[in-house]
């Protein structure tokens, strides 16, 4: 079995893997769909992911996949077994872990990120990050579970209610989804701002009641226009730089609430205008990857009752990760997959 190991500055191989005997409650995965991740862009120009790289390792943590074998104690997984993975290991001894703040671990590992992933044939799991995925969902779909269940603790960071207006800031794969989870959380209007046509394009075919273009529309004034007042109370920024930030500002009712969703790069900084914090009664949030959301993510792909098949624009194979990942950062896809 083969895997493509990324071995820092930009650079990958493929390679035989090293196998082992599995652990009694590990299970070996053979990869169907692995997503290329904003995160694993950001392992490849060399910041840090959720935790700490060290090459050479298989990135991608974004993962579906069929049980090929099980350990003696794996006790709910059985070969043949469809699975979506959640890459996050908590330690449960740290201080976050011990205050119900987990996502925050100090000692996180994650697959894909601090141990080998999904970009290779086969992937190595303790049973308890595999999630069973209904046989009917295509597996390039249950990919999609990972960035979903991190999407969900955002939303349920955001506490959207009932009849409030949602701008999305970002037309990507995760924005939209951050629109079909603020349509199914009860958004009487959601505004999405892309520059990109046919992001507008799909955003409205999933959910989104108007799409701007912040490149030839005053943001502002089109928020402002369409809600008939002055912004709307709940502002989801999804693209990651300054400029993003600054209209999810622009475009904030008084009393807003705004996630900060994206993964900035490293560095990054905006400069906040703290009487509009104080003046506006903002409250402003940030949100970190998925604790105890995979199972809902899994729960909702299983219902088919989220629409992924339009987010997925790409597909390759691990030995070609390299061009994936440039085909993430372009503006012609949504979601890549390799696999």
């Amino acid at each position: 079995m083969k895997g493509t190991f990324f071995l820092g500055g930009g650079e990958f191989e493929t390679r035989t893997m090293a196998s082992h005997d599995l652990a009694d409650n590990e299970v070996l995965v053979k990869v169907s769909a692995c997503g290329v991740c904003g995160t694993d862009v950001h392992i490849f120009h060399g910041d840090k992911g959720s935790a700490e790289v060290d090459p050479p390792v298989i990135l991608g943590h974004e993962i579906s996949g069929i049980v090929e074998r099980i350990g003696n104690k794996v006790s709910r997984l059985k070969p043949g077994d469809h699975v979506a993975l959640d890459p996050n290991i908590y330690c449960g001894e740290c201080h976050y872990c011990r205050i119900g703040k987990k996502q925050l671990c100090m000692n996180l590992q994650a697959i894909g990120v601090t141990r080998n992933g999904g970009f290779a044939d086969y992937c190595y799991a303790p049973e308890s990050q595999c999630f069973l995925l209904s046989d009917e969902v295509p597996l390039d779909e249950g990919a999609m579970a990972e960035p979903l269940a991190c999407c969900i603790h955002g939303m349920d960071r955001l506490g959207l209610k009932h009849g409030e207006t949602v701008c999305v800031i970002g037309g990507g794969a995760i924005g939209l989804l951050m629109v079909q989870l603020s349509r199914l959380g009860g958004a009487s209007t959601i505004i999405l701002s892309e520059p990109v046509e046919e992001r507008r394009r799909v955003g409205l075919s999933v959910g989104a009641d108007y799409a701007i273009d912040p490149t030839s529309q005053d943001i502002g004034k089109e928020v402002r226009r369409i809600l008939g007042k002055s912004g709307a109370d709940c502002v989801i920024e999804c693209v990651g730089n300054v400029k993003a930030i600054e209209q999810a500002f622009q475009v904030a009712d008084k009393g807003a609430k705004l996630l900060l969703f994206s993964v900035p790069k490293a560095g990054s900084e905006y400069a906040l205008i703290l009487d509009d914090v104080y003046r506006k009664e903002l409250t402003i949030v940030g949100s970190m990857i998925n604790p105890d959301t995979h199972q809902r993510a899994v729960d909702l792909i299983n219902s088919r009752k989220i629409e992924l098949r339009k987010l997925i624009t790409h597909h390759f194979s691990h030995e070609k990760l390299k061009e994936a990942i440039f085909m993430q950062m372009s503006c012609e896809s949504l979601k890549v997959i390799v696999g």
